[in-house]
C-alpha cells in the first residue's frame, strides 16, 4: 500500500472529524501518538485538551456554554503500565478497565459500539501502543454502523508489530463533511512520520481546517526508556 502524506491527507479534507495517528519516528527510537478533535457545532467547538495524570481529558472552554456533555467530555488518552490508550470517546475507560482485568484490547471493546448520535452514528476509533523491553507494537480499532444501520455494528481491529521507522497509521471518524456525515471506510491509512515533536505537531495543527479544528495532542515515547514528552494545542485560549 502506498505511503501517504499526512499533511496532504489533512489539508485535502475539511472535516475528517476526530483522528488518531500512531507510528514510529524515522530513527526508529520513538513511538508517536497524535489525536485531534474538530467540531461543526458550537458545543463541539467549546472544548480544550487539558493534562490529566499521565493522559489528557477534554474540558469545556466556557462552562456556561456547555450543552450536552455526553459525547464531548471524556479522557482521550490514558496510560496503563506500558500501554498508552488513545480513543475518540469514553471507550478509553472501557479499554483501560478491561485490560486491567486481563482482557485483550479487542475483548474490552466488545461491550461498546458506535456512538448513539443518529443519523451520523459516529464510529468509535481507538488505538493502543505497547512498549516493552525495547520493543514496540500497536493496534487500532473501529466500531461503525453498517451503512448507517443502527441495528448492525461492524468491528474491525488492526495490529501492527514492530512498525517500520518513519511510518504510521491514520484513522479518522468521517470520510469528509456531509449530512449525515459519512463514516470512515477501509483500513487505517499508511502515512509518513517525520520531524521532531515540535515540527510534527506544527505540521499537524497547520494542516487541519482552520474553521473546524479544535484541539491537538501529540506524544513521543522513547522505546528504550519509556520516557515521553507531549504537546497540547488548543484553538480556544
Amino acid at each position: 500500500m502506498k505511503l501517504l502524506s499526512l499533511e496532504e491527507e489533512l489539508k485535502g479534507n475539511a472535516y475528517p472529524g476526530r483522528g488518531i495517528v500512531l507510528g514510529r519516528t524515522p530513527d526508529g527510537k520513538k513511538a508517536v501518538a497524535a489525536y485531534f478533535i474538530m467540531g461543526r457545532s458550537a458545543n463541539s467547538r467549546n472544548r480544550v485538551f487539558v493534562e490529566d495524570g499521565d493522559g489528557i481529558r477534554t474540558k469545556a472552554f466556557d462552562e456556561a456554554k456547555l450543552e450536552d456533555p455526553s459525547l464531548i467530555i471524556y479522557a482521550p488518552v490514558r496510560v496503563l503500565g506500558n500501554k498508552t490508550i488513545v480513543t475518540n470517546g469514553d471507550q478509553t475507560d472501557t479499554i483501560y478497565e478491561g485490560m486491567d482485568r486481563q482482557l485483550t484490547f479487542e475483548q474490552s471493546l466488545r461491550s461498546r459500539e458506535f456512538e448513539p448520535d443518529g443519523p451520523n452514528f459516529t464510529p468509535r476509533i481507538s488505538g493502543i501502543m505497547h512498549i516493552e523491553c525495547g520493543g514496540f507494537n500497536f493496534a487500532m480499532s473501529i466500531l461503525k454502523s453498517d451503512a448507517g444501520n443502527p441495528d448492525s455494528c461492524l468491528r474491525f481491529t488492526y495490529a501492527y508489530e514492530n512498525p517500520t521507522p518513519g511510518t504510521g497509521r491514520f484513522i479518522h471518524t468521517y470520510m469528509h463533511d456531509g449530512n449525515p456525515l459519512p463514516s470512515f471506510e477501509g483500513e487505517p491509512k499508511p502515512v509518513e512520520i517525520s520531524g521532531e515533536i515540535d515540527e510534527f505537531t506544527q505540521m499537524l495543527w497547520n494542516s487541519l481546517n482552520e474553521e473546524n479544528k479544535v484541539s491537538l495532542f501529540v506524544r513521543f515515547i522513547d522505546i528504550e526508556s519509556g520516557a515521553w514528552e507531549s504537546r497540547i494545542v488548543n484553538k480556544n485560549k
